[in-house]
């Protein structure tokens, strides 16, 4: 009968309008949610089978949820370097816990990126869900695997201890006096036999110079360099020059203070690391062609590739012309690359004062967690208060091919549905991925003018829905009265 049907339309449109409601109230309380994506409620009309010469039977509406999953949402600064929002397209990936997890456990899709650190060290947002990421292995790489979720980690950035870099590059800058007086030690050196007081790298040294005593031979210039090792620990290396009476040679002994930080194989004494000739052109230039010439008398026959090899504290005793840390030190085996040529100076010899203009190294003391970063691209970095910086993992962005069909989860997250499609793990601002932005939230993508105007529209149709009835009941009361 064609008066019931129009009551059974009148129910559908109360229960569409209704269910239209509660998405516009959904809407309405997550407007400072973060991440929160807006829900709408698209009605479709029901037709019913009609049979011909029978009337018109009213089928009604229904109404289906929409969610605008998909789109973004503005980022607003904030002050937190944990906050992380998502310029573009994908999920971040999270669990609801952040240890021992096994392939049963969920993992969880959101865009909510309001982390903080817990108490074990772990990132974790408002919603109690874990943020996970590549980690960084023993050699500093990150694997990525577009679909292997079980390569993920939570991040952890509580577990950062502290750190230090063992120095490997010396780079200096200085000058030798080229009018530099010849010493005595330098002329008995050079007399056939040498005399008394002869300069020789083995028994009468610089390395053996002692001021109080007047034993040894005392440098005409000498330069310090620090050095860190392999704990952060700070050790000095010397490198002394005395003129010889040869045009242009210095005497030159690169020795360690003191000299019990290391032990040397024969052939060096007192803490030497490396004893001979530094070779100078006409021009005050270090002298390369000279000192390759000179081979083993030179301090570096290749001052191109001029290397201190220490080795570490348990290699034993050292084999001639070789030395390594001391055992009690108990330190790692260390290289040093001397940088004797640069460009910006390096080692000169001109007729001004002997002088170090710059000493460069790199290498740092220990040093404690000041800050963590995460940049653009998803890499979490710890900032050490040496100036150190150390990645620790890569954010991991999940796409979809209809993030639109995701289902939606307590927490504003969504888990994989047979709609969606899979997921795909990318690196951000690759494949597709948005980037990230750090101390950034993304905003609700709610519009409150749209949402009470929706709000005023679907109480007007809720009101004639209810008319429906209210007419279709007058109707059906004065067809039953016509009996009376």
């Amino acid at each position: 009968m064609s008066i019931n049907s129009a009551l059974l339309a009148g129910v559908s449109g109360l229960t569409a309008n209704s269910a239209a409601l509660a998405a516009i109230s959904q809407n309405i309380a997550n407007v400072n949610t973060v991440g929160y994506k807006r829900t709408t409620s698209e009605f479709s009309t029901v037709v019913n089978s009609q049979s011909q010469g029978s009337g018109y039977s009213a089928g009604g509406v229904q109404g289906s949820a929409r969610h605008f999953t998909s789109q973004n949402g503005q980022l607003q600064r904030t002050t937190s370097t944990t906050d992380l929002g998502i310029a573009g397209q994908g999920f971040f990936v999270v669990t609801e816990k952040p240890e021992n997890l096994e392939v049963t456990d969920a993992r969880l899709f959101t865009r909510a990126g309001a982390f903080r650190v817990d108490n074990l060290g772990y990132l974790k947002n408002t919603a109690g869900l874990y943020l996970q990421g590549w980690p960084v292995d023993a050699n500093g790489d990150i694997a990525t695997d577009p679909s292997d979720l079980s390569r993920l980690r939570t991040i952890n950035v509580g577990s950062v201890g502290g750190t230090a870099e063992a120095t490997t590059r010396v780079q200096m800058n200085a000058n030798l006096k080229s009018s530099q007086a010849i010493s005595t030690e330098a002329t008995d050196a050079a007399a056939v036999p040498p005399g008394p007081t002869a300069y020789d790298p083995l028994t009468n040294s610089m390395a053996l110079w002692n001021p109080e005593t007047g034993t040894g031979v005392k440098p005409d210039f000498e330069v310090t360099i620090p050095v860190s090792d392999s704990k952060g620990g700070q050790r000095t290396i010397a490198l002394s020059f005395l003129k010889s009476t040869v045009p242009n040679q210095w005497y030159a002994e690169i020795r360690a203070i003191p000299a019990s930080d290391v032990v040397s194989g024969a052939g060096l004494a007192n803490g030497q690391l490396k004893t001979g000739l530094v070779a100078f052109t006409q021009d005050g230039r270090l002298d390369v062609s000279a000192m390759e010439a000179l081979g083993a008398q030179a301090l570096f026959d290749d001052p191109a590739n001029a290397n201190l090899n220490f080795g570490s504290s348990s290699s034993g005793a050292p084999a001639a012309g070789e030395f390594a840390w001391a055992p009690d030190l108990g330190i790692d085996e260390q290289s040093l690359a001397f940088d004797l040529t640069a460009a910006a100076g390096g080692l000169t010899q001109y007729d001004s004062a002997s002088v170090v203009q710059a000493t460069i190294t790199n290498g740092t003391a220990f040093g404690n967690l000041s800050e963590v970063k995460i940049d653009e691209r998803g890499f979490v970095t710890a900032i050490f208060d040496n100036g150190v910086t150390r990645q620790i993992a890569q954010v991991a962005l999940a796409t979809f091919p209809s993030p639109d069909s995701l289902t939606e989860t307590a927490g504003n997250a969504y888990r994989v549905s047979q709609g969606s499609g899979t997921y795909n793990l990318k690196a951000a601002g690759s494949g597709g991925a948005g980037f990230i932005g750090a101390s950034q939230l993304e905003a609700s993508t709610v519009d409150l003018s749209a949402e009470f105007t929706g709000l005023i529209t679907t109480q007007r149709a809720y009101s004639a829905s209810s008319k429906i009835i209210t007419t279709a009941d007058e109707m059906l009361a004065e067809l039953i009265s016509i009996k009376r």
